[in-house]
């Protein structure tokens, strides 16, 4: 299998543009065009992993976490991530991250965390504004249907829990082209009037090349008039962390035994009991502070991340618990997530999670 076509099956799953701006997620090493029949997934790419990589024959690694995050400014082997970098080289393997893309999306690392804590109809936590645009357009009647489905299968159409959602009106068209044309309706030089429908439906940013592609395919006119235009919405599909329900609720006591068994950690850093039940958890997988606030606007009982700093515990002000269970210890689980995607979607395909722990904190 070419590269490039596995990296296509990642970016529909989690498209690279739903990273964050200081992100470097997607093919960082490697010819696009290379051969690829066997895939390593870690959290983190370390020399370990690397030397892992080598000795089993892998021509990929996957890893969440990227190996070049800043720019790297030369290639002389004086740090780890270089000389990382220089073997993927030299032994031709290609590394890949997939970062705040599959943290930004309904069924990535935070749905993960959520399996494992049984956290039910969960929501985005803090859904991201700007990644919406609307599509307007004007389709000859008897074509609607046509142009319609077309667009709604590239991926428009969808707003929250529904999908192929449009509004269309009804008007008059008119037109005349000149001696170069080739009109779908009326003549050269003559003005035509055809009832037209001005259809308009909505579409996530990322998508506007597949979605005008599909209009354009579809759509009778020689020439065709559309308008696109950003939205300040917000897409509830996508953002940072989630916030959902425990099927009952909890003892504050029994749940962080739970939290501590399930996530595997060595212990829970938390504040301060409250003696109430935990009924509704929002959850941030890696570092998640700066959801704090989001998750006590949306009234959660408990909030679970990772790196959260001595001051900002006290932001939980006896309204909810704050438990901060590690950064590594909350996204670990997504060498699964990914090994899983890899393995459904080219399942002739050698994906192996990488056997080593990347983990740089220790509990003693």
């Amino acid at each position: 299998m070419k590269l490039n076509q596995l990296v296509g099956e990642i970016n529909k799953w989690a498209p690279f543009a739903l990273q964050e701006s200081y992100d470097n997620s997607g093919l960082l090493v490697g010819d696009s065009n290379q051969e690829i029949n066997r895939v390593l997934v870690s959290l983190d790419i370390t020399e370990k992993v690397m030397e892992e990589a080598i000795q089993g024959g892998f021509n990929l690694i996957i890893s969440h976490h990227p190996i070049i995050f800043k720019g790297l400014k030369s290639l002389t082997g004086k740090t780890p991530e270089e000389r990382v970098v220089m073997n993927a080289i030299k032994n031709d393997i290609a590394i890949m991250a997939v970062h705040t893309n599959l943290d930004n999306v309904m069924h990535g690392v935070n749905a993960k965390i959520a399996e494992i804590l049984g956290v039910k109809n969960y929501r985005v936590l803090l859904p991201q504004a700007g990644q919406l645009k609307k599509l307007i357009v004007y389709i000859p009647k008897d074509h609607l249907e046509e142009v319609r489905q077309s667009v709604f299968n590239a991926g428009a159409g969808h707003i929250g829990n529904y999908e192929q959602c449009s509004f269309g009106t009804d008007g008059i068209g008119t037109f005349k082209g000149n001696e170069n044309t080739n009109p779908f309706v009326g003549n050269p030089g003559s003005l035509h009037q055809e009832k037209e429908v001005r259809f308009e439906t909505v579409f996530p940013s990322h998508l506007q090349g597949k979605v005008i592609s599909a209009l354009l395919k579809s759509h009778p006119y020689e020439e065709v008039a559309y308008d696109i235009f950003k939205l300040e919405n917000k897409n509830n599909r996508v953002g940072a962390g989630i916030i959902g329900d425990l099927d009952e609720e909890i003892d504050e006591i029994e749940f962080l035994s739970f939290l501590k068994k399930n996530m595997g950690v060595g212990c829970v850093r938390h504040t301060p009991l409250r003696n109430k039940k935990i009924k509704k958890v929002a959850l941030c997988g890696g570092s998640g502070s700066f959801l704090i606030g989001a998750a006590k606007a949306s009234h959660a009982d408990m909030y679970i991340s990772g790196d959260i700093k001595y001051h900002e515990f006290f932001d939980a002000n006896e309204q909810f618990m704050i438990a901060d269970i590690g950064h590594y210890e909350s996204e670990q689980f997504t060498k699964d997530l990914i090994a899983d995607f890899l393995i459904e979607k080219f399942p002739k395909f050698a994906v192996q999670i990488s056997e080593h722990q990347t983990n740089p904190i220790n509990y003693f």
